[in-house]
């Protein structure tokens, strides 16, 4: 308070110009054409009390030539939307902070045919209503082998439905070692309650046998439920039934298996090193009556949650009065739709599919496009040493825990700032560009980079020169 009554202070806080005064200038003016009244008279208050602040810091107060200076910068900066593109170069294929799966090519012309006026819910043969689902639905069908198929919005909200749907106000049985908190703080206990059905736990963190699952069976079981823990692993003294172990114990008792896979391998990760992750279709065939998976993991497409099965099954889902509150826009149709397609034919999907391209690309293939942008990147001012070399990274996007890829990266160790400062510079760039940290190295890793984006990742540190 006492601060205010300072008479010098009180004329530096005076000086500062008024709102009207920088909108009157030319380039003021010229920013209203592009942006409108509101937007750049919004820029010049958040300046003039940024100015304000600093002033009350003991700065000096900067003059009306300053702040118009400052203008175009800020706006531009309130113009900016949210959620840009970036350049991930972190080597995580699939970052949850990143949006999990870059879309295929398909995908996104798929979007955009279904942007404006589209067919959602006419059948363009009868010219009467029809499903929004009826492009995806058969594709989740026949790719999985089920004799349904449908979709809603993620996969807690799949789990959400289908217990729901078919167990609510009856016991699922599930293992201890499965109650898997599923980002974000959802825990599977959580989801059972906003379900209605009621959890039953058997067995131990690293143990369950099959015969915990029979003693646990009652008059009031609904169903057995395994969960793939798609985002840790046990290892060591642990096992837990598998569902062709489970499924004669489901049948016997008269009670649903679901099967929840989480990550949505359709393809064959094995072959690109990466064994051992269950599928939607290898639940099915081993006997559960319902999968359930994610649409942004290792199926490579949009955020969506799958549920497969027994027809008269996913005909209660899809009928529940919930579903609609889950279901699917178009434009994540059309992207699911156009995924689903390309994983048709698996020889096309691991080509175009970006996150398969991705995870099977040879790493003798990183290394030489890690060589390539050194090449470009030494000799930058702001760069002491690079170095091409190799490493390993993750998947990421709760898939595959604990289990590694082979990478190639571009190490920098930056000059006259620091690795978090050199960070910082590239987020900022009008196409941000996401890297990791390493042995006080920033490094470059091109597992998570397309090669069509690698001349961009040059041109990004290139301006790091200019910031």
């Amino acid at each position: 308070m006492a601060g205010h009554t300072d008479p010098e202070l009180t004329a530096r806080l005076r000086s500062l110009p008024a709102v009207h005064l920088l909108l009157a200038d030319d380039t003021a003016k010229a920013l209203e054409a592009s942006h409108g009244h509101q937007a750049v008279a919004e820029a010049a208050r958040g300046l003039i009390a940024i100015a304000r602040q600093a002033v009350l810091e003991g700065g000096p107060a900067p003059a009306a030539a300053e702040l118009v200076a400052r203008l175009p910068a800020a706006v531009e900066a309130k113009a900016r939307p949210h959620i840009r593109r970036v350049i991930n170069a972190t080597g995580v294929v699939l970052h949850t902070n990143l949006g999990r799966a870059p879309l295929p090519r398909a995908a996104i012309e798929a979007i955009l045919a279904a942007s404006g006026a589209c067919n959602l819910e006419l059948d363009l043969e009868t010219g009467q209503r029809g499903s929004r689902q009826a492009g995806v639905s058969p594709l989740i069908a026949r790719l999985l082998g089920a004799q349904a198929g449908t979709a809603v919005n993620n996969c807690a909200a799949a789990t959400v439905i289908t217990l729901r749907a078919l167990c609510r106000g009856k016991e699922v049985i599930v293992s201890r070692g499965q109650l898997v908190e599923i980002g974000g703080s959802f825990r599977l206990p959580e989801i059972f309650e906003v379900s209605g059905a009621r959890l039953r736990e058997v067995g131990c963190t690293n143990i369950t046998k099959v015969s915990d699952y029979e003693r646990a069976i009652g008059p009031d079981t609904a169903a057995i439920m395994r969960v793939h823990p798609s985002n840790y692993r046990v290892e060591g003294f642990a096992h837990t039934p598998s569902v062709s172990q489970l499924a004669p114990v489901a049948r016997q008792a008269g009670i649903l298996l679901l099967d929840d896979v989480g990550s949505g391998a359709i393809a064959d990760m094995a072959l690109c090193g990466l064994p051992g992750e269950p599928g939607p279709r290898e639940g099915l065939a081993s006997g559960a009556d319902i999968t359930l998976c994610s649409g942004d993991k290792l199926l490579g497409g949009p955020q969506a949650g799958i549920i497969a099965g027994r027809a008269n099954l996913v005909e209660k889902v899809r009928t529940d009065p919930l579903f609609r509150a889950m279901r699917l826009d178009k434009l994540v149709l059309a992207a699911l739709e156009a995924t689903l397609r390309l994983h048709l034919d698996a020889d096309r999907a691991w080509r175009e599919i970006p996150v398969l391209a991705l995870l099977r690309e040879p790493v003798a293939n990183l290394q030489a496009r890690a060589e390539a942008l050194m090449g470009k990147i030494r000799g930058l001012s702001w760069v002491r040493g690079v170095e091409a070399r190799r490493d390993t990274t993750l998947v990421g996007g709760g898939s595959l825990p604990g289990m590694v890829l082979p990478t190639a990266v571009v190490a920098i160790q930056p000059e006259g700032m620091s690795v978090d400062d050199a960070a910082r510079a590239l987020r900022r760039l009008p196409v941000p560009v996401l890297a990791r940290r390493k042995d006080d190295r920033l490094m470059l890793d091109l597992r998570s980079v397309m090669p069509m984006d690698d001349e961009e990742l040059a041109e990004a540190a290139k301006s790091i020169s200019l910031v």
